[in-house]
């Protein structure tokens, strides 16, 4: 009688690993996609009120007489740039300026490529209703610009 060494899989063990392995990454493959689409969002989220946040703070502090306004304006930056580059402190004797923002963040659902990150944003200002946003002469809310809709159900363009 003759024994058969067996070294190696068969043909049969062989198909059903890479069965069961397609089918443990036909599950992981969904959820790693949702875990980085939550961590988009969650940046977008931040990004917003962050940018938020620091024209509210514009706004106080020129409701406040601290930044000089030409007559007849909001009080709202013109555009976003202004929160970093800064503006004179009406109220400092040496003119110190108060900056917003240390840089624009950039939108992280943004479609494209753009240099500046301020180009990434929606803009829609003091004079525009909320359901139609538009520019204006002024910055009173910000706004992304991707057409996606979150894991909430809202679309981005909403938040």
């Amino acid at each position: 009688m003759m024994r058969r060494s067996s070294h190696g899989f068969s043909f049969i063990e062989l198909i059903a690993c890479l069965a069961i392995s397609s089918l443990l990454l036909m599950i992981a493959l969904p959820v790693a996609e949702t875990s980085v689409k939550r961590t988009r969002e969650g940046e977008l989220r931040r990004s917003l009120l962050e940018i938020r946040q620091a024209i509210d703070r514009y706004k106080e502090a020129a409701d406040a007489g601290r930044i000089q306004l030409e007559v007849g304006a909001s009080g709202y930056p013109p555009d976003l740039q202004v929160l970093v580059d800064g503006v004179v402190d009406q109220a400092s004797p040496s003119g110190r300026k108060m900056y917003f923002l240390r840089r624009i963040p950039r939108d992280p659902m943004y479609p494209g490529r753009a240099e500046d990150n301020g180009q990434t944003w929606g803009l829609r200002s003091y004079a525009s209703p909320a359901d139609a946003p538009e520019e204006g002469d002024d910055v009173f809310d910000v706004y992304s610009l991707a057409a996606g809709v979150g894991l909430n159900g809202v679309p981005y363009r909403d938040w």
